[in-house]
């Protein structure tokens, strides 16, 4: 067989229509940025996330600087978060000014919850938890301590929209909350895209200045700032995307429950408590001789991933930063590996899938 960890192609002629059909009335109305669509799908977000107000932005990493910038998080300042996720967390941290502030991993590969307070200091003025591949961050946790220490919190939601705790989507809990929307998520455009959402009036009106170059009207500029917009196209076409995830997210949480059931005791598989729902933005197992098992896959004709190979205060551009005491993320990070677990994996793929790892376990 060969099993592609991801499959972007449009195969379902009914959506592909659908898709074309919406860039094709974005062609005919002619309002190519900040057209209707994006406002009919900012709604739709802000409904789903139970917030006031979403703003819709040209990418995940994006709605990060752009959450950041807008707390007014810059110079000499501090944000905490974890040190296992896509380096866009780092950078729009870094890109404020601010710098990144690791705390250690729990064995979910979530923020030990229980090492933010030890690493708060006067310049601390944010936590950036990450919903590492639609594992939800124990919230309730963050969000007492941000509470006691009168921090901001600005949760990293970009790899599980569609995931919940206790009722509430990933996206909810913070003062500002970030979902990027590119082709790999499971809520995806057709390109770069992502969305903020907060209820903070105050702060939404500051982020649509932001995103517009830091201008009001179009015209008069407040705050020195970039292009961020979403594009019309792009919100179109999402839209299109929201009409299906429902049955997509179904989808990959029967995949996961047919990984879990096969290989629970022979690898670590992602757990579920009563309290939560993933999305399942990938399925990330943990395994021994990962490098091993990598190889003997893809010699299988399976495509696997390591997310993320490099921590992202081991990067070189992160040097400068201290030697953050880090070791579960560093004895993790070795382990990490995700198998295909995508909506379009048939039964008979992700049998296969099984049996290969079982063969190289000698199981």
């Amino acid at each position: 067989m060969n099993i592609r960890f991801l499959d972007l192609r449009v195969q379902d002629p009914q959506m592909k229509q659908e898709l074309l059909q919406a860039v094709d009335n974005v062609l005919t109305h002619g309002q190519i940025m900040l057209g209707p669509e994006v406002k009919e799908l900012e709604g739709k977000v802000a409904e789903m996330a139970k917030k006031k107000y979403a703003l819709g932005v040209n990418s995940g990493t994006d709605a990060l600087f752009l959450s950041l910038r807008g707390l007014g998080i810059g110079q000499g300042d501090e944000v905490i978060t974890t040190p296992l996720s896509w380096i866009s967390t780092f950078n729009a941290i870094a890109m404020c000014g601010a710098t990144p502030v690791c705390v250690d991993i729990d064995n979910d590969l979530t923020i030990n919850v229980e090492l933010i307070e030890e690493a708060i200091t006067p310049k601390t003025k944010a936590i950036l938890p990450v919903h590492y591949t639609g594992q939800m961050c124990k919230m309730e946790r963050v969000m007492s301590i941000a509470d006691k220490q009168d921090l901001f919190v600005v949760e990293d939601a970009a790899q599980a929209f569609g995931s919940y705790l206790d009722g509430k989507m990933a996206g909810s809990f913070g003062t500002v909350n970030c979902y990027s929307m590119n082709p790999m998520k499971v809520f995806n455009a057709y390109g770069e895209a992502g969305a903020i959402v907060t209820d903070d009036e105050l702060l939404y009106q500051k982020l649509r200045m932001l995103r517009y170059a830091g201008t009001i009207n179009k015209e008069e500029c407040q705050i020195p700032s970039l292009n961020g917009k979403i594009d019309t196209i792009q919100a179109a076409m999402v839209l299109v995307s929201l009409k299906y995830l429902p049955d997509k997210i179904k989808r990959r949480r029967e995949i996961a429950k047919i990984y879990s059931e096969a290989l629970e005791g022979l690898v670590v598989c992602p757990k579920e408590t009563k309290d939560t729902k993933m999305a399942y933005y990938t399925y990330t197992i943990l395994v021994e001789k990962r490098d091993e098992l990598k190889q003997s896959l893809e010699e299988k004709g399976i495509e696997t991933k390591i997310q993320h190979p490099i921590l992202m205060p081991h990067q070189k551009a992160y040097q400068h930063l201290p030697k953050y005491h880090i070791p579960n993320a560093e004895s993790l990070r070795e382990q990490i590996l995700c198998i295909p677990a995508n909506e379009k994996i048939t039964r008979e793929e992700s049998q296969y899938v099984i049996d290969s790892i079982k063969t190289f376990y000698g199981a």
